[in-house]
């Protein structure tokens, strides 16, 4: 196929983005609703929390997949599927009337979007002349960044003026435009597609390593009090990872090519990506509380003092994918890595006292800092791999974006959970002071990690080497 930069490229990307899009709107968005979802359904907090959990485990256990479903079948099919798939996902919630339904439409919605992330940036890959890919990987990542910044405004607006239902209804006539762009610009292949044999014993172990995983992080704040909750499923998520890996070695067509890990640039790319991921995740969690508990603000207010920094997070996605098409990676990347660093250390040293100027500051340092790194690490990890190794790399990027959001929150929160319970404070905002200030100083020493990662993996590599 030839690489052409023009409308219909960059039509196809927004609507395979679109869905991305709408599943993380969803998610942030629906954090909003839980009170009044647990007060209208009559669940708990551990239940209601299943909303996200149930989507982020089946798109985790779909992304594996995409490798196998690029080979074996058209972009074009893949994104009618995906998009009747999460389609139906929304319209199951709409009309829900227990809870159960409820999950069972972010479970379908997660199928969906397990399919559609994957495909979005193979269409990038693929299609995109090699002097653009930066730019185009930038814009891909900035359709996603959007929603996190829009989704928690989004939710409380919703939710305090027509119900949580409407988020839901909201969604589905921008997946009706996601397809119609789809239909009308993303065509089917002129080569022709190989079929292949699906690697089951590959696909059902990797299935019961996320499984067990996401369970056991799910769990890991009432490790103290049922400590078998998360101790059992750890386990058998160590055991299934171990076999997948076993198992990926020994075949020759495996489900994901785990040999890519071989390539050390490679992996230290994905390693920081995947830390980074977390630490967004994690301040995206620490923050609102703060604001709403200690700051005494509503959390509309709490929604509004991220978004501007989540709006020039997700600008500067294509701005550094430029910057890597002109001057190479590092230079966008290390600049990126710097501003997450100065931002870290901001949070930690004024967390005992946040006024809003001071957090929509801050925020936004750390988010430019995300958008310059995001995008820019994928494309010049990717750029390390054979073409033919560009699907599974990208299926691995994709994995650990979605297995970051089901872990990385799960996280920071027990780790303030159990500050909080051993804190001397007699109020509960001063107990959070103390819990956020341990979260920021972990995310902190989470972002020297990744930094250090990312000065490797950019490192040129001399001529002996």
């Amino acid at each position: 196929m030839q690489r052409k930069l023009d409308a219909k490229l960059i039509c196809s990307i927004f609507a395979a983005g679109l869905m991305s899009f709408s599943g993380v709107l969803i998610e942030t968005a629906g954090n909003v609703t839980f009170p009044v979802l647990m007060n209208e359904f009559h669940v708990n907090m551990a239940m209601v929390q299943w909303m996200t959990t149930g989507y982020l485990l089946v798109a985790s256990i779909i992304m594996p997949l995409s490798a196998y479903l690029k080979r074996n079948f058209s972009s074009r099919t893949l994104f009618i599927t995906a998009s009747a798939v999460f389609i139906a996902g929304l319209l199951i919630d709409v009309v829900a009337r227990n809870f159960s339904f409820l999950v069972i439409g972010r479970i379908v919605q997660g199928a969906g979007a397990g399919i559609a992330i994957p495909l979005m940036f193979n269409i990038i890959l693929e299609r995109t002349p090699l002097d653009k890919i930066g730019l185009l990987m930038g814009i891909g990542t900035m359709i996603t960044a959007v929603a996190p910044a829009l989704g928690p405004t989004f939710g409380g607006l919703v939710v305090n003026t027509m119900g949580w239902r409407f988020i839901y209804i909201f969604i589905i006539p921008v997946m009706i435009i996601s397809l119609v762009m789809g239909l009308a610009s993303i065509t089917k292949e002129s080569k022709k597609i190989k079929h292949s044999k699906l690697d089951v014993a590959g696909f059902l172990s990797i299935t019961i390593t996320f499984i067990g995983l996401i369970l056991a992080f799910s769990n890991l704040a009432t490790v103290l009090q049922k400590p078998l909750t998360f101790a059992v499923p750890l386990i058998i998520g160590i055991i299934g990872l171990i076999i997948f890996i076993r198992h990926s070695l020994k075949v020759a067509n495996p489900l994901i090519n785990i040999r890519v890990f071989k390539k050390i640039k490679f992996t230290q790319g994905l390693g920081a990506y995947f830390i980074f991921q977390i630490n967004t995740l994690g301040l995206s969690f620490i923050l609102p509380n703060y604001v709403q508990i200690v700051n005494r603000s509503t959390a509309m207010i709490a929604g509004l003092l991220l978004l501007t920094g989540g709006i020039i997070g997700a600008i500067a996605s294509p701005v550094g994918g430029r910057l890597l098409d002109n001057y190479g990676p590092r230079k966008p990347i290390m600049t990126g890595a710097m501003f997450e660093l100065i931002g870290g250390l901001l949070f930690c040293l004024f967390a005992a006292n946040f006024t809003s100027i001071e957090i929509i500051i801050f925020y936004t340092i750390t988010m430019l800092g995300t958008g310059l790194i995001m995008g820019n690490t994928m494309t010049a990890s990717l750029n390390v791999l054979s073409e033919k190794e560009n699907t599974d790399g990208n299926g691995l990027f994709n994995m650990a974006q979605q297995f970051a959001g089901a872990v990385g929150t799960a996280i920071v929160s027990a780790i303030m959970q159990f500050v909080q319970q051993m804190s001397g404070k007699n109020t509960a905002a001063g107990k959070l002071v103390d819990a956020s200030q341990v979260g920021l100083i972990f995310l902190l020493v989470l972002v020297v990690v990744g930094v250090y990662l990312l000065y490797k993996a950019t490192k040129p590599v001399k001529a002996k080497e």
